[in-house]
């Protein structure tokens, strides 16, 4: 397979977000094009490795492969172009050398202006943007963003208007502007269609539920971030998995602080605000219990009703009405703090039901509720 051919390929990868399919065939590649002295492609092969390094966290290799680049241009004398610094600035800010990339991103503008390559021209000021931001000189980050915007109207690039907008709505999220930073978010979520880049779509929607969290809109924002942890792989994209996963982290205390049960069918748990995370894993006849009382919170079950739905048999006083009690009682030392004081579940003439006053969130509904 030619050496162009297996770029695209990686390129294909490197746009789902499967890094690891991508990062052999990218190394082989680069290869090819050194022995054919295509120093071009080799750069482009070079940033995707970067990145690769960079989203699994991988900063020895990372580090280790920005020397080997280091010295294959000063070994093959290739000439230190615009796209050459830019490789390398972006190598620096991926190890968190936020001024050497900046020195870097400087040198790559004043190379594209004089030879009047507006594409590297805009990667260059884009990498000064990206600079500034890290160093909280916001103002000047935007001012970078509205020369972007002036010079990317020229060029017919999605990905590189994507990362524009992306990098426009990370200053307003920076400053707490919020509203704006969703609607700059959007717009980029728009751009990237033409493209189609699943790993840049999965990590616009990671961003629209930061901006939609900090606006309060928490149920929103869980619904964002569920989608991106169940998109991405661990293994490749260890970097935006874990800005996710402290969110949701937020999100679970939060929850916790405000519901006195929390039922989650899909793990087969439940978290009580005393006691914590209950494991109901093979306790069958107590989780279809249990689900029941909190679908229809208040509602008294008979025992006949019980055994109906719960052991699927005909109800008979000499069987289940002991079975009912043990049952109970086992489901009673799973979920109350205080067994002796009972706060969850109640006896009447009738039969069990589930407090009505308590606060409840549950997937059987997907919402939490007080009736």
């Amino acid at each position: 397979m030619n050496a162009d051919r297996l770029y695209e390929i990686s390129k294909l990868y490197c746009d789902r977000g499967d890094y690891n399919l991508a990062l052999p065939n990218l190394i082989e590649t680069s290869e090819a094009y050194l022995v054919e002295k295509n120093f071009d492609m080799y750069l482009k092969c070079a940033t995707h490795i970067l990145r690769i390094y960079a989203e699994q966290e991988e900063y020895e290799r990372l580090s280790a492969y920005k020397e080997k680049l280091q010295d294959i241009v000063i070994r093959e004398n290739i000439q230190l172009t615009s796209r050459v610094y830019y490789v390398f600035g972006i190598a620096a800010v991926y190890k968190g050398q936020i001024e050497n990339g900046l020195e870097y991103f400087k040198i790559a503008l004043e190379h594209a202006l004089k030879t009047d390559n507006k594409e590297d021209t805009c990667y260059a000021i884009l990498g000064i943007s990206i600079c500034y931001r890290a160093q909280k000189r916001y103002e000047e980050a935007l001012r970078e963003i509205y020369n972007l915007n002036i010079f990317i109207q020229f060029i017919n690039n999605s990905d590189l208007k994507t990362a524009v907008l992306s990098a426009n709505a990370l200053v307003l999220l920076d400053l707490k502007k919020y509203d704006q930073a969703l609607d700059i978010f959007w717009q980029a979520y728009e751009e990237i269609k033409s493209s189609k880049q699943l790993s840049t779509s999965i990590g616009l929607l990671a961003n629209i539920g930061i901006c939609l969290y900090e606006l309060g809109q928490k149920d929103a924002a869980r619904v964002y971030f569920d989608i991106v942890k169940k998109s991405y792989d661990p293994k490749n994209n260890k970097k935006q998995l874990s800005v996710i996963g402290s969110y949701l982290e937020k999100l679970n205390d939060n929850r916790q602080n405000n519901y006195d049960l929390i039922f989650d069918l899909e793990s087969h748990t439940v978290t009580e605000r005393t006691i914590g995370k209950v494991d109901f894993k093979n306790q069958f006849i107590l989780l279809d219990l249990l689900k029941l009382f909190i679908s229809k919170q208040g509602e008294v079950f008979s025992k006949e009703y019980l055994v109906e739905h719960i052991w699927k048999q005909d109800y008979d006083p000499a069987v289940h009405d002991n079975k009912i009690y043990v049952t109970i009682k086992r489901l009673r030392k799973m979920i109350e703090p205080d067994y002796d004081h009972p706060k969850y579940i109640f006896r009447s003439k009738n039969g069990y039901f589930l407090n009505k006053s308590i606060k409840v969130s549950d997937q059987i509904t997907h919402e939490g509720r007080v009736l």
